[in-house]
């Protein structure tokens, strides 16, 4: 269903649960990630508890340890990750619970502290959420082998609050907003944009999660393909069909914007994100199957939507300054951005 109002979804075992098991040979990555931002201000930070484990060598599964803090007044972002062997990790099969190092993630809570080649971040925030959750693709396709990339939000608009201190500076959270998210698959998809909204400037309780990519099958790479899922108005419209993204949905990206547009019998929905060079950090993902991908990422980007109604023809804009995710994966060296981690 396409367009769904819905009673109270319950969060289900399955949307927290980690999929890696101990000593797997086939490979894999799983990362459950916190994202919020300050309230008016181009301030956010990025949290990411993973797991990476390479194509038949589980003796070299790690646990990954990310944290970023975006500035856009000053135009520093900050940037801590550390690796730690497998076995000093743990991650629950049964709830939302990690822990990488000292770092410990469980619900409504994650604390701990990163470092990175020259700066350290540390953490200790709270966050709550009742926003039913969000979904990527069909619920039947996080049960199947394809696609081999799957990601869903567990908590659209989380408030966070709490505190950071961010290379010996203290950042006070209070209220900041974003959403607690799982990810995971047996290799990274070939190439996307992702883009996500935890409420835009003018309507702060619509939230918008968005993908174009492109994905291979063995050796053929299909065409671009987008999937949303965008909650407004009361309204969860769900266009999360690869099959028919590949008929009803356009998209165009490089390195600092994206464009894109989709529509089913009863919404049209585009828009764009973009941002400054300044505004992205560029990081290196490591893919199971081998070798690495590099990721543009900025949680500071701008975001336009139009969402038009095609039975009467109403048009309804949303927008936000600096309150967007914005993501490229790509294998390409030439965006002239620092890798930092």
């Amino acid at each position: 269903m396409s367009n769904r109002e819905a009673p109270p979804m319950t969060v289900a075992p399955w949307m927290t649960s980690t999929r890696y098991a101990s000593g797997q040979q086939a490979g894999h990555y799983e990362s459950f990630y916190q994202r919020g931002n300050h309230p008016t201000r181009p301030l956010a930070f990025w949290i990411r508890y993973t797991i990476f484990s390479p194509t038949g060598r589980p003796e070299a599964a790690i646990g990954e340890l990310w944290a970023i803090v975006f500035d856009g007044e000053t135009g520093r972002h900050v940037v801590a990750k550390e690796e730690h062997p497998i076995a000093t990790c743990s991650f629950s099969h049964d709830q939302l619970a990690a822990r990488i190092g000292d770092a410990e993630l469980a619900a409504g809570r994650l604390v701990g502290s990163a470092t990175g080649p020259a700066e350290s971040i540390s953490w200790d925030l709270t966050w709550s959420g009742d926003s039913d959750p969000m979904f990527l693709l069909p619920q039947a396709s996080y049960r199947r082998s394809f696609p081999a990339a799957k990601s869903l939000v567990v908590t659209p608009l989380a408030r966070y609050d709490g505190r950071l201190e961010v290379a010996g500076r203290t950042i006070d959270v209070d209220g900041w907003v974003g959403s607690q998210n799982h990810n995971w698959g047996s290799r990274h998809t070939d190439a996307y944009a992702f883009g996500q909204v935890a409420g835009f400037d003018d309507h702060p309780d619509s939230f918008l999660e968005i993908v174009s990519a492109r994905v291979k099958v063995g050796p053929v790479r299909l065409p671009m393909i987008t999937c949303l899922s965008l909650r407004h108005a009361g309204t969860t419209h769900e266009l999360v069909d690869p099959l028919r993204g590949l008929r009803s949905s356009k998209a165009d990206y490089g390195y600092f914007f994206w464009r894109f547009a989709h529509h089913d019998d009863r919404v049209a929905i585009e828009g764009e994100f973009s941002a400054e060079p300044e505004a992205f950090v560029a990081l290196n993902y490591y893919n199971p199957p081998g070798g690495t991908k590099q990721c543009l990422n900025t949680k500071i980007a701008s975001c336009t939507l139009t969402v038009t109604d095609r039975r009467t023809g109403r048009a309804e804009r949303l927008s936000t300054a600096h309150r967007a995710l914005f993501e490229i994966l790509t294998d390409h060296r030439g965006h002239g951005i620092d890798v930092r981690a």
